[in-house]
């Protein structure tokens, strides 16, 4: 996973990594974002309608080894899991190919992304920082959010907190294209569904829970079998927005199941944060049957990922 030869990105992908600092503190040794979580191991097996979409190795043989993290939002490590800015929570997967070969997906609660490009987004986090507690309204933030529309759709989605991160849907924002065997190229976005159900906590159900409450509980549940999520596929049609995440498709495009990923171990402890701040998930697929859409925040979060893991494995 190299860096860009563009400039610009990494310039922009670093005022990035400070706002985000800025605005969550600094953690040496933690992500700037989604700083909390948690690594299981597992298996995926795919359908046999996967393979009619993409060459791709990990949807073309019987299983494929893999690890996932379970993440909160903020670059905050020791965020209460019932604190409500936890939401969006995150899920990464990474498919173990090979001896150093892998490709990975990042996917979130929320099926919203705030902004389209890298620049918006730090403007965004600036108006965040430019926007304390007293700040006369309209404040930065207010007048950002209010000429950004997609904005206000993240700011406002239902964020329920989850009964457990095994009861949560999760979404890929970001556009990626198939490549069948053929050659036939279809654009997708992943989406993640529990096997369990969706099941969600109101307010009052929060107020007994403890502060590592969807950690503590993934052991728990392990004990009664595998957590299991169904992937799949959104496939878009014929003039979508395939390079915007801030675009949504329409409900009613074409779901396609992709296979099961199933979580039958918590990485130990005392090996979970060696290897958390080790790994470095990355949202362009390199691998062959998968490509990027032309996304502009795709190699941009690429980039902030590499620079920032790069510090975090430095701490």
């Amino acid at each position: 996973m190299p860096l860009p030869d563009d400039q610009h990105l990494i310039t922009l992908s670093e005022d990035l990594l400070t706002g985000l600092k800025t605005v969550f503190g600094k953690h040496p040794g933690f992500r700037p974002a989604h700083a909390k979580g948690r690594l299981l191991t597992g298996t995926f097996t795919p359908t046999p309608e996967a393979k009619e979409l993409t060459t791709a190795p990990h949807f073309n043989q019987p299983s494929t080894p893999i690890t996932g993290r379970f993440s909160n939002s903020t670059g905050i490590p020791v965020l209460p899991d019932t604190d409500p800015n936890g939401d969006p929570r995150g899920f990464a997967v990474r498919f173990h190919l090979g001896d150093r070969v892998h490709t990975d997906f990042i996917t979130h609660s929320t099926p919203f992304f705030p902004v389209t490009t890298g620049e918006d987004f730090l403007a965004f986090l600036n108006a965040i920082i430019a926007s304390p507690p007293g700040t006369p309204s309209p404040t930065p933030l207010e007048q950002f959010v209010g000429s950004h529309p997609s904005a206000i759709a993240f700011v406002t989605a239902p964020k329920p907190t989850p009964a457990s991160l095994a009861t949560e849907p999760y979404f890929a924002v970001n556009a990626l294209k198939f490549i069948s065997v053929d050659g036939k190229e279809t654009y997708f976005r992943y989406r993640v569904v529990p096997e369990a159900g969706i099941q969600t906590l109101d307010a009052d159900s929060l107020k007994d829970k403890s502060p590592n409450f969807l950690y503590d509980e993934l052991p728990v549940r392990l004990e009664q079998g595998p957590i299991k999520f169904k992937l799949l596929a959104q496939l878009a049609e014929d003039g979508d927005v395939v390079d915007d995440a801030t675009v949504h498709w329409p409900e009613e495009r074409r779901l396609v199941e992709l296979g099961t990923i199933s979580l039958d171990q918590v990485v130990p402890e005392q090996d979970d944060q060696a290897k958390q701040k080790y790994m470095i998930f990355d949202p362009i697929p390199r691998v062959q049957g998968i490509e990027p859409s032309a996304d502009p925040l795709l190699e941009l979060r690429a980039a902030l990922y590499l620079i920032s893991g790069r510090e975090r494995r430095a701490a």
